[in-house]
């Protein structure tokens, strides 16, 4: 499936964005890609909450309407007294922004689009606005949209509330610039597995197409390093860009030695039965099976007569911690059969006795106070409802649930963004630990 982005410059989102308090936007439908359908916009946008419509049109107007409450097509008026329209040019400043003449009547609650008071978008499953007479808003047409009533793009968003910050943080990290950064810097550097069979400890990443598993490899490969760098191939293609089971030692420093840790990269999990990465390949992972380079074949699991196939692993080759990565961003339109096909590789995991954490990536994207300044993280109201949301869905405690932003745009290292990911990545070796304490136990000292 491939990603549907929004049209929205940059600076059209600012403008949008100033119209609602602390927000984000989630795109739920965009007719150049859904169709210009009343059925395909109710299909994506009824029962959303609060959305807002963005139209397009030629005369460079981005205009709309929004709503606090449900699309639901009862074919009754609405009273929704947080009802705007709204226009934005390049000329303009500020958006333009118009509410219900009487402050009550929001919009009408069809099976035919969005009627709201006096433009009906949709209309007749056409690429058009129709004028509905009426007086429930009070504009001048070449103000709203410049009297270009064909659309060249009409797109729905779902309005998610960021919230405030909390007066004290839900999770404790210290920010303290330098002298944090190297502290973990030396925990991760100086860490042994507690057996003697293994040097390092190896963590696997799995997560859907997307969600920044290999960006979570070079962001953490950076700030070692010293400078961004992508050592791993990364993208928003629609399918998977890892086709290979690859294993990645990070070295301390340039042309220093490797650290006590490997990241192993996967296909990402698709929803098909026959695309993305196989349960059954997770299995032979864990267990140590599968070699750096693998060849996935989405059609087959993995073939024990195959090049890069280990018949006989040891506890060094096996799998000693599970992190699944996941998109802040995407987290409430997980898929049924997503989340299906999580809990089936959580209980196969479970069986094997694997500690797994989960990796909420793109925290700025979700939350934009934490865009503006990632310090915010702890206090984000909405990311640690994310991560609430995330321990349910996947039946693990909220404790295992680690916020990150990735390097995916910088140029330059942040300190903050470092502290965030080495914070990350102690804990997987602490949860590593947890796997070799159960070892040891079993098996005693002569591992």
């Amino acid at each position: 499936m491939s990603v549907v982005k929004s049209s929205l410059s940059v600076e059209q989102e600012k403008k949008l964005l100033s119209l609602f308090g602390n927000v984000r936007l989630h795109l739920l439908y965009k007719a150049s890609v859904h169709g210009y359908m009343n059925a395909a916009f109710h299909s994506r946008c009824d029962g959303q909450g609060p959305t807002v419509l963005v139209a397009y049109n030629k005369a460079g107007f981005v205009f709309g309407g929004y709503i606090s409450k449900d699309y639901a097509q009862t074919n009754q008026a609405i009273n929704d007294d947080k009802a705007f329209l709204y226009s934005i040019t390049d000329q303009r400043e500020k958006p333009l922004r118009v509410s219900s003449t009487n402050g009550q009547y929001g919009f009408t609650n069809g099976a035919y689009g969005l009627n709201v008071g006096v433009l009906w978008f949709l209309n007749n499953n056409t690429a058009t606005v129709q004028i509905v007479a009426g007086n429930s808003y009070t504009f001048e047409g070449e103000e709203m949209h410049g009297n270009d009533l064909q659309l060249t793009e009409c797109e729905v968003y779902r309005v998610e509330d960021c919230g405030d910050l909390l007066e004290t943080p839900w999770r404790k990290i210290d920010w303290e610039g330098y002298s944090t950064k190297d502290r973990l810097m030396d925990y991760i550097k100086n860490y042994k597995p507690e057996v003697k069979s293994v040097v390092q400890a190896r963590v696997l990443l799995v997560g859907p197409v997307g969600a920044g598993k290999s960006s979570f490899f070079n962001s953490i490969n950076s700030v070692f390093k010293g400078h961004v760098t992508g050592q791993a191939n990364t993208g928003s293609a629609g399918t998977s860009l890892t086709t290979q089971f690859r294993t990645y030692s990070i070295k301390a420093e340039q042309g220093g030695k490797a650290l006590p840790l490997v990241l192993c990269d996967t296909m990402g999990l698709e929803e098909g039965p026959s695309a993305g990465l196989d349960i059954d390949d997770i299995n032979s992972i864990l267990k140590g099976h599968v070699q750096d380079r693998y060849q996935f074949n989405p059609s087959m699991s993995v073939q024990t007569d195959g090049v890069g196939f280990c018949k006989s692993p040891s506890l060094k080759d096996t799998i000693h911690c599970v992190v699944y990565v996941l998109d802040a961003c995407k987290v409430t339109l997980l898929s049924a059969k997503m989340v299906d096909k999580l809990a089936a590789i959580r209980k196969g995991i479970n069986k094997l006795g694997v500690p797994q954490l989960v990796l909420l990536t793109k925290v700025d994207e979700a939350c934009p106070l934490v865009r503006d300044d990632l310090t915010n993280i702890y206090l984000s109201h909405y990311i640690e409802r994310m991560t609430r949301e995330v321990s349910v869905c996947l039946g693990v405690s909220q404790s295992c649930v680690l916020p990150v932003k990735n390097y995916s745009r910088a140029l330059e290292l942040d300190i903050h963004t470092d502290i965030l990911l080495l914070t990350v990545v102690v804990q997987m070796l602490r949860y590593s630990n947890n796997y070799f304490d159960d070892i040891y136990q079993a098996r005693g000292p002569e591992i």
